[in-house]
Parts: C-alpha cells; sequence; structure tokens
C-alpha cells in the first residue's frame, strides 16, 4: 500500500462520509420529505460505485487510457448478481473478492 492509497482512501471519506452521516450532522434531516432523504442517502453509494467503475473499466497502457473487459468485470458481475439474488451485500462481496484472488493467483488479471 502505497501514499498515493491513503490519500485516495482520504478523499473518498470526505466525499462520502457527510452524505451518509447526515442525520448526524444536520439533526433536523428527518423532516425533509421523503424523496430528498431518498436522494440524500444514495449520493455515497454513488460516488463509490462511479470510483469503482472507472477502476473498472479503464486501463493505462503505454500513458493513454483505453476501455478494458477483463476479470474486475467478471467479480463485479459475480456481486451484482448474487446480491440482486440473495439480497445480502456481503456474500456479493466475499465472491467478487474471491473472484479476483483466485483469478490473480491463476495469472488472470
Amino acid at each position: 500500500m502505497t501514499a498515493v492509497y491513503v490519500g485516495l482512501a482520504l478523499i473518498m471519506f470526505a466525499f462520502t462520509y457527510p452524505s451518509r452521516a447526515v442525520g448526524l450532522l444536520a439533526p433536523g434531516i428527518d423532516r425533509l420529505p421523503k424523496p430528498a432523504l431518498d436522494y440524500l442517502q444514495l449520493v455515497g453509494p454513488a460516488i463509490l460505485s462511479a470510483l469503482a467503475a472507472v477502476n473498472v473499466m479503464i486501463a493505462v497502457k503505454d500513458g493513454h487510457s483505453i476501455f478494458t473487459v477483463g476479470l474486475p468485470w467478471l467479480s463485479v458481475l459475480a456481486c451484482i448478481g448474487l446480491v440482486a439474488w440473495r439480497r445480502n451485500l456481503f456474500v456479493g462481496l466475499a465472491a467478487a473478492v474471491l473472484i479476483a484472488i483466485v483469478g490473480r493467483a491463476l495469472g488472470l488479471g
């Protein structure tokens, strides 16, 4: 792990934590209309999914960004499928991590 990843984690925290902790940071939030509350609850996951999508779809080769399809796609699709099917985020994430670990151990990713 390098200092770049620590910085990235801090930036992700700074942008996603306030939207996830809006109930703690703004005591009267429960008086907002339901659509506004639903929107605020989805801001954090939307930001994290956008960051993850860039890491899955874009690779840098010879100094140029290219669209790529590979092992990360399989991990993401498996995670989405399992979460939709089992309604359990842990199962989906565990399967995605397992696919990534096995794939990399076999030299696929």
